[in-house]
């Protein structure tokens, strides 16, 4: 089922510690049933039908496609995809929309792009396509306003995109740094598909796992000598929720002229006011800021006294609007999502420190990842006057191998994403990580890691299914 139940769900039950595994696997048991699922992971029914049509019209017979919403997206993917593939590839317009069309052994590549770009089709803008009704024009300036209540940045310095993962893709794409050809710097454990841009779409990235010890001392002189295109960190990090020493790390970076890029979407701009020592601030606004899970967004935020405001500004206006622009109708849905940020934060917050105290001093766990427990010095420093943990939590039990039964027990919504209104669990790290368990293990990372999203229930509610579901542990 869609999580909310929504035609435009960005989330979907998944139940089970099995249905997780056979998402995995890709069983047809379990991919047949799912009605929808994470945006750029699963393709929404309305668009594998805006596929299918673009495929019937433009390929042919041993050829694939996917459809893409600008020009320069198209573009931009047409020379990846070739150089990942080696292989040729075409560009088809299709009805206002563009379609890269490929040879069927370069389908998965396309899809890649698609994934870690972030530059996608939404359902609505599929759905609107299907019925004749595809809308012209941008409410992203709205947004951006809007936005600006809570970052404290002009709106002019605010970009909106289709997506979060798109926002970051137009932020490391215009890094001066990238055109010489240095490699950008991951400080802590990331969210998957940040590290895999760097990966994939930069010059390499160098990647700190903990930013603590001789190791950070040692990333920070690296910082100094400018060796890095950018720094890249997380406030806080997902999923262990820690937030790097950014008085430490913002210094270095200006002793060099190195760009620091954070991305909020963990925290959310209400909570954390990471401008205050990032050149730019990237988040999902799919998450808290929407709160109804059934609208994707992103954005990044310049800051208006760096040093590289203007080269930023230039460069994400474009990719704002020319290559991966919010489809109206999202941007409509997203504006009226807004207006209960600020209230839905406050039960949120609650909730997250309560439940994250809660299972803290349960027997059964072992070990509990929240900002209210997890560097909370660094989370403080960067924390709002008035803000506060947020919402996210994950846990580890004692008896690893036991997870899957409290899983199993737990009543409440479980899927990916977060950020809803209600409480969303998930087994983080195999959602994320299955073909990378043991990377993710050695990274500190537990294969039976559970990330709990809380939601604005009455907390007891949401602590009575946990003491549950402990039970079988």
């Amino acid at each position: 089922m869609p999580l909310p139940d929504s035609p435009h769900a960005c989330s979907v039950c998944l139940p089970t510690w099995d249905s997780i595994l056979g998402y995995e696997e890709g069983r047809d048991k379990v991919i047949r049933r799912m009605r929808t699922g994470y945006p750029r992971f699963f393709k929404h029914p309305a668009v594998e039908r805006l596929f299918a049509a673009a495929k019937a019209e433009v390929a042919g017979e041993q050829e694939e496609v996917i459809v893409l919403p600008t020009r320069g997206s198209v573009q931009r993917a047409h020379r990846w995809v070739e150089l990942q593939a080696k292989t040729a590839v075409r560009i088809a317009s299709f009805h206002g929309l563009q379609v890269l069309v490929v040879p069927a052994k370069a389908k998965q590549v396309a899809n890649e792009y698609w994934r870690f770009a972030g530059e996608v089709v939404s359902s609505r803008q599929a759905q609107d396509f299907s019925e004749g009704n595809l809308r012209e024009g941008s409410k992203s300036h709205l947004i951006a306003r809007a936005m600006s209540k809570f970052t404290g940045a002009a709106p002019e310095d605010t970009f909106i995109f289709t997506s979060g993962m798109a926002a970051i893709t137009a932020v490391l794409r215009a890094l001066p740094g990238m055109l010489a050809g240095k490699k950008t710097l991951q400080l802590e454990f990331p969210y998957v598909d940040s590290l895999k841009v760097q990966e994939l779409f930069g010059q390499g990235v160098v990647y700190l796992n903990e930013a603590i010890g001789e190791s950070f001392d040692e990333a920070l002189m690296r910082i100094r000598q400018g060796e890095f295109a950018a720094v890249f960190s997380e406030v806080p990090s997902n999923p262990l929720l820690r937030t790097v020493d950014l008085h430490r790390v913002s210094k270095a970076c200006q002793d060099s002229g190195t760009p620091l890029i954070l991305d909020d979407s963990v925290a959310g701009p209400l909570n954390v006011d990471s401008l205050r020592y990032a050149d730019v601030v990237t988040g999902s606004l799919t998450k808290w800021v929407s709160g109804q899970g059934d609208v994707m967004a992103g954005m990044a935020t310049v800051r208006a006294d760096s040093p590289l405001a203007n080269t930023m500004r230039v460069a994400l206006q474009a990719d704002s609007a020319d290559i991966a622009p919010l489809y109206i109708a999202d941007a409509e849905i997203l504006l009226s999502n807004l207006n209960g940020y600020a209230k839905r934060m406050e039960s949120v917050n609650a909730n997250g420190q309560a439940v994250a105290a809660w299972l803290a001093q349960h027997p059964a766990v072992a070990q509990v990842y929240h900002p209210s427990l997890t560097h909370t010095a660094n989370y403080d420093a960067v924390m709002r006057k008035g803000g506060g943990y947020g919402g996210l939590l994950s846990f580890v039990l004692k008896s690893e191998k036991k997870t899957p039964k409290v899983y199993d027990a737990l009543r409440l919504n479980k899927g990916p994403s977060f950020g809803t209104l209600f409480t969303l669990v998930c087994p983080y790290t195999l959602l994320a990580h299955y073909t990378e368990l043991e990377w993710a293990e050695a990274c500190g990372v537990s294969p039976n890691l559970l990330r709990v999203s809380c939601g604005i229930e009455p907390v007891d509610e949401i602590i009575a299914a946990f003491e549950v579901a402990l039970a079988h542990a």
